[in-house]
């Protein structure tokens, strides 16, 4: 299946049926008065959240979605069929944003959440209603309300406690694969990841989701490699991990791209806290890992974990500096009892 996050959809409620101009004739009766009946109401177009889905690549190949029309009211006083409502299911972490792709709809962060997006327009009144004690054969019926038409953008929002950060090759993949059931591409070049991924992590009975995006270079803000089009993705995490690569020639001036790409997109990610990690430890001599481990302590102003991937050295205490800052937001795993990292 293939991973779309952005999709531009166009959406029209149905418009109300008319109402009837109609008069009771039967044998017998003299004055047999106005019958028309009323028009149905047009169908609406709802946004719904479900499981399930983490991509939006349904709306790549349909992008119109139209409600259907009310019937037309009928002599004897019938009323029209409403028209069908029309459901666009998209996955949890979706954005609604209006036409200019900065107003934002809604935000459909949990399964079962709907918003209406377009309501069907009302139906037209028949003569029946125009009937009074001066005017007792009325030749009048109101039209059906017309139905509301306009365009929209889906962006999905991947939905995870963690976030990967770092610059191609650092390892990212890599310690996805190491902690989760997940199996992202891994090879000895760049942007091997196209796509964000996702994966489920457990560490000490805890279990939490880590996102993995596509590594940034130095000129990202302005559309070199892949741009910051993924960031977004990483935007609801309650924690980054940046990953630098301990075998790179300057890893200090790698930490500084990523925090100048992240400054460049959204001063408010630039400031979500973050787990700082120096990769790939099994390939460097205890003696340089020390001065470079200083260096980026240095730079950081805290803490740098040192973390093999490949050999899973110092992993597990990674993820526990993660849940750690995850488990501030989250409540108390027990009724009336305090959360514990």
């Amino acid at each position: 299946m293939k991973f779309l996050d952005l999709a531009k959809v166009y959406i029209r409620s149905g418009g109300g049926g008319a109402g009837c101009v109609s008069f009771r004739r039967e044998k017998y009766i003299e004055f047999g008065g106005p019958d028309g009946g009323d028009g149905g109401k047009g169908g609406s177009v709802w946004v719904e959240a479900v499981e399930g889905l983490n991509t939006l690549i349904d709306f790549r190949y349909q992008q119109h979605f139209f409600a259907k029309t009310g019937q037309h009211g009928m002599g004897s006083q019938r009323t029209g069929k409403d028209g069908d409502d029309i459901v666009l299911k998209v996955p949890v972490g979706t954005e609604i944003l209006d036409e200019d792709q900065e107003t934002l709809i809604a935000d459909m962060t949990e399964v079962g959440q709907r918003v209406l997006l377009a309501k069907g327009g009302n139906g037209g009144w028949g003569n029946l209603h125009f009937k009074s004690s001066t005017n007792r054969a009325p030749q009048r019926a109101n039209p059906g309300q017309e139905g509301v038409e306009r365009t929209i953008w889906l962006r999905l929002k991947l939905i995870a406690d963690a976030g990967l950060l770092g610059l191609p090759n650092a390892g990212k993949s890599t310690f996805l694969a190491a902690t989760s059931n997940a199996r992202p591409k891994i090879a000895d070049y760049p942007f091997t990841t196209l796509v964000p991924n996702l994966g489920v992590v457990g560490i000490d009975g805890r279990e939490f989701v880590v996102a993995d995006i596509p590594g940034l270079i130095e000129g990202a803000s302005e559309g070199r490699g892949l741009g910051d089009q993924f960031l977004g993705h990483v935007e609801r995490c309650s924690v980054l991990l940046h990953l630098v690569d301990g075998t790179a020639e300057d890893p200090v001036a790698d930490w500084q791209t990523i925090i100048h790409e992240l400054e460049a997109y959204s001063p408010v990610l630039a400031e979500k806290p973050r787990v700082t990690v120096l990769n790939k430890i099994d390939a460097i001599d205890p003696e340089t890992l020390e001065e470079r481990k200083t260096a980026l302590e240095e730079a950081v102003g805290g803490r740098v974990h040192l973390m093999s991937g490949v050999s899973k050295k110092g992993v597990p205490e990674v993820l526990r500096a993660l849940w750690a800052q995850i488990g501030r937001g989250k409540p108390a795993q027990d009724e009336g009892s305090e959360w514990q990292p």
